[in-house]
C-alpha cells in the first residue's frame, strides 16, 4: 500500500485482516500502512473474551488507543484498568509502554490504533521471552530471549 495521498474513510471502507488463534483474534482494517509514513492508523475489532495481541511493548513507537464501543481491560507494568467508549489510552516506547488489551464485555471491543512508526520496530513479549524484530528490508524475525549469543559468536575471525 502506498501512502501519497489523503485518506478519508470510515471502518468498512478499508479491507480487514482477520486473527483467529485460541484466545487471540481481531479484525484489523489497515487505513495507513506501517512502512512509508510516520503514523500507522488502524481500526480494530476484537471479539468478546479475547484479545488482538500478546502483551508487548515496542523500542520505539508510541501506540494509543481511541475506544470507539465496548468494554476492555487493560495490563501495564503499573496494573490494571478497565476501558470503555470514549477513553484514550496511551503507551509510550520501551518496558513502561508495555500493554495487552482484552474485551470484557459481550460485544466486539472497538478502538482506532495509532502508532508512530520506526523501521525497524523491536517488540518485546515478557510473558513468553521473546523479542521481534521488524524491518521493511527482510523477514520478520522473532526469537526466544534464552537463546542469546556472544557477540561475536559463530565468526570465524572470533577465535
Amino acid at each position: 500500500m502506498a501512502f501519497d495521498q489523503t485518506v478519508h474513510g470510515g471502518q468498512g471502507d478499508f479491507e480487514a485482516v482477520h486473527v483467529d488463534r485460541g484466545g487471540f483474534g481481531f479484525a484489523k482494517h489497515l487505513v495507513t500502512p506501517k512502512v512509508g509514513t510516520q503514523l500507522q492508523v488502524s481500526f480494530m475489532e476484537i471479539p468478546p473474551g479475547r484479545s488482538a495481541f500478546p502483551y508487548h511493548w515496542h523500542a520505539g513507537i508510541t501506540e494509543a488507543y481511541v475506544i470507539l464501543s465496548g468494554t476492555g481491560r487493560v495490563r501495564t507494568p503499573d496494573g490494571e484498568f478497565d476501558v470503555a467508549s470514549g477513553d484514550v489510552v496511551v503507551f509510550p516506547p520501551g518496558h513502561a509502554g508495555a500493554h495487552r488489551m482484552t474485551n470484557t464485555g459481550e460485544e466486539p471491543l472497538r478502538y482506532v490504533d495509532l502508532d508512530t512508526t520506526g523501521d525497524p520496530d523491536v517488540i518485546g513479549y515478557p510473558d513468553s521471552g521473546k523479542t521481534m524484530a521488524y524491518t521493511s528490508t527482510r523477514e520478520t524475525t522473532i526469537f526466544r530471549d534464552a537463546d542469546r549469543v556472544d557477540y561475536y559468536d559463530g565468526e570465524p575471525d572470533a577465535g
